[in-house]
């Protein structure tokens, strides 16, 4: 009789308990409140230098709040200076060249050139004279076969000294060739790129914030020599602060991008953060250990990212947090 009424009992407590649940379960339904469990996500970015060198000062210490684009630390920078001002000289070379190209000849060297090719018609018509006054003779005896064959020699060298003269003189009319000025082209943009590279290393010696933060570890110190991507600092970053919630599947359909979020934590219960929901995974997953209970192990959830509003800097980073997000603003939004 005893095993009868326990079991009655518990039958009811059961059925009272499913009433509770219902009931309950229906009044969040019908207010369009939905409760989500998550945490603060942690974000952190470990920054390094693109350059190696020695550390010339640090500008922050741990727990320093810092803003977008602030310097934070600094590598001694003169190698890089002295590679920039190389790069500067071998820039201003390679413009010097090839304006000289594409001006071609100077008039005075033209003006060279044709004088020497005049001195040299010159020369060739008095050996021309002299050889056809010998050959005259040297029918008759009067001069010997040397000298005549010595003058044919001198016109004949002379002859080719003027062809040479004016061929200098048409090279310099024409100026350079378009493939030597399309290479000192090619030089030049060489060397704007080298200057361009040399100015990129230079600003790569100094560390600045990619986003508001706050300095997590200084991990190195000023006279520190440090390799490319060796971490210098860690940066915690809070803004903007995301909330990592997850959905079961059956309430999924109440959240939207956009939603208004109220985030609670245990510190201070009666000062809620605002915020929104920004991501709704497409992909399910089950529920995850941080958040598991026996209950919960086969369910599948999707997770949500809060976008949430801090302005006092309340919520901490892996804090657990409580949102509650309120369905009536969707009808709003939907009329």
């Amino acid at each position: 009789m005893k095993k009868k009424m326990i079991l009655l009992l518990l039958i009811l407590a059961a059925v009272a308990g499913g009433f509770v649940y219902r009931t309950m379960h229906n009044k969040q339904i019908g207010t369009g409140e939905l409760t989500l469990y998550g945490n603060v996500d942690i974000r952190k970015v470990d920054l390094g230098f693109r350059v190696g060198g020695r550390i010339a000062e640090v500008l922050v210490q741990e727990g320093d709040r810092v803003q977008a684009g602030q310097v934070l630390t600094r590598l001694d920078n003169t190698p890089y200076l002295d590679e920039l001002n190389l790069a500067q000289a071998q820039l201003e070379q390679a413009a010097a060249v090839l304006k000289k190209m594409e001006a071609g000849t100077r008039p005075q060297e033209i003006a060279q050139s044709a004088a020497l090719v005049r001195e040299r018609q010159a020369s060739v018509k008095n050996l021309q004279t002299e050889y056809q006054r010998l050959k005259n003779l040297i029918a008759t005896g009067a001069v010997s076969q040397q000298s005549f064959d010595n003058t044919s020699a001198a016109l004949a060298e002379a002859t080719a000294r003027l062809a040479t003269a004016q061929e200098g003189l048409n090279l310099a009319r024409e100026g350079f060739r378009n493939e030597d000025i399309e290479a000192a082209r090619a030089d030049l943009q060489a060397a704007r790129a080298r200057m361009a590279g040399a100015g990129t290393r230079l600003s790569d010696t100094e560390i600045k914030a990619p986003q508001q933060g706050i300095i997590l570890t200084r991990v190195e110190e000023p006279g520190a020599i440090v390799g490319i991507g060796q971490t210098v600092l860690t940066l915690a970053l809070d803004t903007p602060l995301w909330i990592r919630a997850y959905v079961e599947e059956p309430d999924l359909g109440r959240v939207y991008p956009g939603m208004p979020a109220q985030i609670f934590t245990d510190s201070a219960p009666n000062h809620p953060y605002q915020g929104q929901v920004g991501f709704i995974s497409p992909e399910a997953e089950f529920t995850p250990k941080s958040v598991q209970t026996e209950e919960l192990r086969t369910r599948l959830v999707y997770q949500l990212r809060i976008v949430a509003d801090n302005p006092d800097h309340g919520l901490r980073q892996g804090m657990p947090v409580t949102v509650r997000l309120t369905e009536k603003e969707r009808q709003t939004r939907a009329e």
